[in-house]
């Protein structure tokens, strides 16, 4: 009896272990037109913004209207090229390689990068 139990806390320790070392990036890369990108979930392209510096976002206000963030949830961790930077209202939002991730509200569909080169080429694809 003792070794099934053991056996089972063993079990449930790997799978626990396991599930958390595989955890997946809060991105995908996709193929746009304009060659691969990184997108949310949805396959909404992401961009950068070049006001944003040192893991800061400048994009608040009316901007994150037309440039929503790609929040991170509380129990999110960060983990290889990501990280989670701290918006001015306290809220999460992911960064790749240091720069914050943003979607763009005009963006219809999945592949859509009508953002890429916006506000005098202020805003980029993101890329892998």
């Amino acid at each position: 009896m003792k070794t099934s139990i053991s056996l089972a806390l063993v079990a449930a320790a790997t799978i626990a272990c396991a599930s958390t070392a595989f955890a997946a990036p809060p991105t995908k890369t996709e193929t746009s037109a304009k060659g691969a990108v990184l997108t949310d979930a949805k396959g909404m392209t992401l961009y950068t913004f070049d006001k944003d510096a040192d893991g800061k976002s400048a994009c608040n206000g009316p901007c994150a209207t037309n440039w929503p963030v790609l929040k991170a949830e509380a129990g999110d961790k960060a983990e290889g090229g990501y990280s989670i930077i701290t918006r001015d209202d306290g809220s999460k939002q992911w960064a790749y390689k240091g720069k914050p991730l943003y979607t763009f509200a005009k963006d219809q569909k999945p592949g859509d990068t009508t953002g890429d080169g916006f506000l005098n080429g202020a805003w980029h694809l993101a890329r892998p």
